[in-house]
């Protein structure tokens, strides 16, 4: 028997000539659990299993799936054919990056070496040369190892052959990234929000955005088309993989950015679950590196720490998780007794508090005096305005939302960072401490604190986070306290 696998562009793959049957059986073995699928109705009424395939029963499946899918194909008797449709380069050489590739420029104002010529650091060399010899690829690389500027050195490494275009989560991160790009002398141009900007060598935008201008061209209501947007762009790199939904990203990354030859994805957590870790696989490579922020706190480059987690003992219960977060985060009295514990624990320094609700957060702000609370809502200039505060403040106690302050943030001076009630999951929880650990030159230690409860669900929560501090290798301990 025959089987014909046509390549299309970068990550789509068609097989011809299965049987039925075979198609039948690779269809059932990519298919995975969404996350919180079984709490969906056509779930619940039996309409679907909750699973999604990745490939399907016309045939079509992903490129990166192959060396899973010929050993099928071969146990089922299929000779192999391939058919190569591209018509666009998809080799590239590129020249090994060294540590003073960069010397020529300096570190901006407000770094820690500002005015010294810009050296990378030998992990970040490796970091950047295993890209470059790999160029559809995922390194998973903690938070404050500077992402950032590694982003930039490899933009700045594709320009022989065209555009860049990189896709960060927040508007934060842009401004964040866009002040790399600028301080290495790199033609830069940003589009979000109100910012869209056309026809720069490299371009640095939110898959949010992105997503928009997607929508926006299917609709014919579009300034310029995505198709005009990614022209002549030869890399679409990834920063913060894990935050954009896998759907979203999979839908990009296979559809507009399909002929797009090299795709580089950062993330300082790639997701346990199963069906996001396939679908980041099957829209940017395998994860080829991986650095942890133990290595690099045993270099010398990040805080070292200390997870304190104090449990409140709560004599109540619910039958929901919501109704019981509600109680946790929002109860009058409870937060009394939290705030009276923060407004202790600030007094050795910087507090930064991390909170599921909005209510908690204002709750909290009016409960802590001199503190300030910012969420989505608050204007991008305000949130960097109180970010820069921290460089040379004392004592300041800043309370923002996991989804504001959890991932991209440059903070360096947070000595103590309060994870109030931060539920089980592995990507919030180490992104979230990922904020705390980085360097200062006042400061080598952070000290965490996980403010939860005995009741059901926080307990289950704290099992699961326990996990994570072993595999992490953060210190922790555990204090009960009765605060009624």
């Amino acid at each position: 028997m025959q089987a014909k696998l046509i390549i299309h562009d970068e990550v789509n793959l068609k097989i011809e000539g299965l049987e039925l049957a075979d198609r039948k059986k690779l269809v059932d073995a990519f298919k995975y659990e969404k996350p919180g699928a079984r709490y969906q109705p056509a779930v619940r009424l039996g309409r679907w299993d909750g699973r999604v395939a990745f490939a399907q029963l016309g045939g079509s499946t992903y490129i990166n799936l192959l060396p899973e899918i010929l050993p099928l194909l071969e146990q089922w008797g299929y000779d192999i054919e391939v058919e190569d449709r591209r018509q666009y380069s998809t080799q590239f050489v590129f020249d090994e990056f060294h540590e003073d590739t960069f010397a020529h420029v300096t570190w901006p104002e407000g770094h820690r070496d500002a005015g010294m010529p810009i050296k990378f650091r030998d992990y970040q060399v490796n970091i950047i040369n295993n890209f470059l010899r790999n160029p559809q690829s995922i390194q998973e690389v903690a938070t404050g190892a500077g992402k950032t500027i590694m982003t930039a050195a490899l933009s700045k490494s594709v320009e022989p052959y065209g555009r860049s275009m990189v896709i960060v989560p927040n508007r934060d991160l842009v401004r964040q990234t866009e002040a790399d790009y600028i301080n290495m002398g790199l033609d830069v141009g940003v589009y979000f929000g109100d910012r869209k900007e056309y026809g720069h060598q490299h371009t640095i935008c939110t898959w949010q955005s992105l997503n928009i201008l997607l929508k926006n061209t299917q609709d014919g209501q579009a300034e310029i088309t995505v198709g005009d947007f990614i022209e002549d762009v030869v890399l679409v790199m990834v920063d913060e993989v894990h935050m954009a939904r896998a759907d979203v990203l999979r839908t990009l990354l296979t559809g507009v950015f399909a002929h797009v030859p090299i795709r580089w994805g950062l993330t300082g957590t790639v997701p346990k679950e199963k069906y996001e870790q396939v679908s980041i696989f099957c829209s940017l490579g395998p994860v080829v590196g991986q650095l942890s922020a133990s290595e690099l706190q045993d270099g010398g480059h990040l805080a070292h720490c200390h997870v304190n987690i104090v449990q409140l003992i709560d004599h109540v219960e619910y039958p929901q998780y919501q109704a019981e977060l509600k109680y946790l985060t929002e109860n009058a009295q409870r937060l009394d007794y939290i705030a009276q514990l923060i407004d202790r624990i600030k007094e050795s320094g910087n507090t930064l508090i991390l909170v599921d609700r909005i209510a908690c957060g204002r709750m909290l702000a009016e409960r802590l005096p001199n503190s300030v609370f910012v969420s989505g809502a608050t204007k991008t200039e305000d949130r960097k305005n109180e970010y820069d505060d921290f460089a040379t403040a004392t004592n300041k106690v800043f309370i923002a939302t996991y989804g504001v302050a959890a991932v991209g943030i440059n903070i360096p001076r947070i000595f103590n960072l309060v994870l109030f009630e931060p539920g089980k999951s592995f990507v919030r929880v180490i992104q979230s401490i990922g904020r705390g650990i980085r360097k200062a030159d006042d400061k080598d230690h952070v000290q965490i604190w996980d403010l939860t409860s005995t009741c059901k669900f926080a307990k289950r929560h704290l099992a699961a986070r326990k996990k994570f501090y072993d595999e992490a290798l953060y210190p922790f301990s555990v204090e009960k306290t009765a605060w009624q």
